[in-house]
């Protein structure tokens, strides 16, 4: 393997942490739209919210996540600078595309087809780690199913819980619940999507002999990267806000706490079993599921069509951007 000097290592470093810093300003819309629609808090301070929340998302989980992005998605031994370089220039693209046209796309997945061209591009298909895809593959489906599932569930609780009630006293609790609730959903996606960032940054210098003979996650990287989350977040993607708190299905306060927490629920399991989810899939499905108590046709399914043939193109597009990336560098560098 040719030697990459320290300058270049940085450069992409810093080409990581824009990505992460992409990702909290792209999925921001995870955190706070609910909370924003249900006119719950006011957008800055929606985002301030969020954001202080992704920050500290790192004393509560530990690195499993991480550790299957660096380790479980492809061959550790072809990772080099250059396929890190193109897998995170593919993942931005992506997410910069999905942004300006409003669709909550999955930045998770992003950086993950971008893993997956880039190192197809280099080494050929044999170099995915299969298990690693099937678990990840699995995820798609599964997280907006159980965020669907436990929304719908919390919502008719709720409502069996306030069925006398005045509507007047369920949004004055909903409010409140609301707070926490955001908080919650705030944690999971910290936890879960900063850890994406983290095992680029980390499999790259462990990849170029500046991490030691085993692969590990140094506290300077977790914090480095939630920094840039917290960051990103906090500039907010007002477009996608739009989309998954306001034309998906109408929210109430009560509403956007059952959303939240199921989503929230759903990110906590996965990230404590390492599964790199999508954040976006995961809420979407939550805000489905409560449209679904009131009646299907509460939800615009339209919308979600639009928002799930996103999903589906997510991992080849940005698998083919990077793949075309990696192929100009080569070219480029000799």
């Amino acid at each position: 393997m040719p030697s990459y000097s320290d300058s270049f290592i940085i450069l992409i470093i810093v080409i990581a942490l824009a990505f992460d810093f992409m990702n909290g300003f792209h999925d921001a819309a995870n955190s706070i739209a609910t909370v924003v629609s249900t006119r719950v808090l006011k957008p800055s301070q929606a985002v301030a919210w969020a954001a202080f929340f992704n920050f500290i998302a790192f004393l509560f989980f530990g690195v499993h996540v991480a550790n299957t992005i660096g380790k479980g998605v492809i061959d550790p031994s072809i990772i080099d600078p250059l396929v890190i370089t193109a897998a995170l220039l593919g993942a931005i693209f992506w997410d910069v595309v999905t942004w300006y046209y409003g669709l909550p796309s999955s930045s998770s997945h992003a950086l993950i087809g971008g893993l997956a061209g880039a190192a197809i591009a280099k080494a050929g298909i044999k170099v995915l780690n299969v298990q690693g895809f099937a678990k990840i593959g699995l995820s798609i489906f599964l997280s907006p199913l159980f965020g669907f599932s436990l929304a719908f569930l919390l919502m008719l609780g709720v409502a069996y819980l306030f069925f006398r009630s005045h509507p007047r006293k369920v949004d004055y609790w909903g409010r409140r619940m609301q707070l926490f609730s955001a908080a919650l959903y705030s944690l999971g996606h910290g936890g879960n999507d900063a850890q994406k960032t983290m095992g680029i940054i980390a499999v790259l210098l462990f990849s170029t002999g500046r991490l030691g003979p085993e692969f590990h996650v140094p506290l300077w990287i977790v914090l480095l990267c939630h920094a840039a989350m917290g960051l990103g977040t906090l500039f907010g993607g007002w477009r996608i806000v739009r989309t998954m708190g306001m034309k998906i299905t109408k929210l109430k306060p009560v509403g956007g706490f059952c959303a939240e927490t199921g989503g929230a629920i759903t990110l906590f399991a996965a990230t404590g079993l390492g599964i790199p989810v999508s954040t976006t899939h995961t809420i979407t499905g939550a805000i489905m599921g409560v449209g679904a108590v009131n009646k299907l046709s509460a939800v615009r399914w339209g919308v979600a069509e639009r928002i799930v043939w996103a999903w589906l193109l997510t991992i080849p597009a940005s698998a083919f951007v990077s793949a075309l990336t990696w192929w100009l560098l080569h070219v480029a560098l000799g």
